[in-house]
């Protein structure tokens, strides 16, 4: 990582920096004469300044103003918050891309890769995962989409204990391949499913865990 005091050097002498990223030999071709890439700017984001401004204050009195509601203060929190206001910052690595045809280049800086909390990479993540899904997972059979509730008064045992979330992909499968099976003349009939989990609604407020599954039919 390159010290902030040092990095308008570092911009003025990205030349002899550039073989410490990376080397020409494990470079990406990227010849496109019609292509422009523009780095994003996070910092430019009214998110990244909400974060910056309020984000130690949120955690200060988090256990005094928000755990009875919104449940304990997870460790994760600050780790995913350090790494999104990281995001797209060359002074926290990089990757030089280099065209081994026309032998242009660029800086492109590490993206903190986290789901939800940063909007870019959530977003990339997103596109990739639904082009993998049509292209790769799918079959050419019919699917059927199943939304997964759970009563109200059971949820305040999944706030706390976030593990139960995956227990109930798991029960949902058992119970799916089982009703399954009951109906089909093939008794070893394994169905196919793809589950999202989200502890969300319409409104942000309130602890609404459910799952949104793709189901073969």
């Amino acid at each position: 990582m390159v010290s902030p005091a040092l990095f308008p050097a570092f911009l003025k002498d990205i030349p002899a920096l550039c073989g410490y990223a990376s080397s020409p030999d494990a470079a990406i071709g990227v010849c496109d004469s019609a292509a422009v890439y523009r780095p994003r700017d996070p910092r430019a984001g009214e998110l990244f300044a909400l974060v910056e401004d309020n984000f130690d204050e949120l955690e200060r009195v988090w256990d005094e103003r928000y755990e009875r509601q919104h449940g304990f203060w997870r460790p994760i929190i600050r780790h995913v918050v350090e790494q999104y206001m990281d995001c797209g910052d060359l002074r926290c690595g990089f990757a030089r891309v280099r065209c081994s045809a026309c032998r242009s280049e660029y800086l492109l800086a590490f993206s903190c890769k986290r789901r939800y909390f940063c909007p870019s990479c959530h977003q990339k993540r997103v596109v990739l995962f639904a082009e993998r899904v049509e292209q790769e997972v799918l079959e050419k059979v019919p699917v059927r989409q199943y939304v997964v509730t759970i009563p109200k008064m059971l949820r305040i045992f999944f706030k706390h204990d976030r593990k139960l979330l995956g227990l109930i992909s798991q029960c949902f499968y058992q119970t799916v391949k089982q009703c399954f099976r009951e109906v089909s003349p093939e008794k070893r009939a394994v169905p196919g499913m793809i589950a999202s989990i989200q502890t969300y609604g319409d409104d942000l407020g309130p602890f609404h865990p459910h799952l949104h599954c793709l189901v073969s039919d």
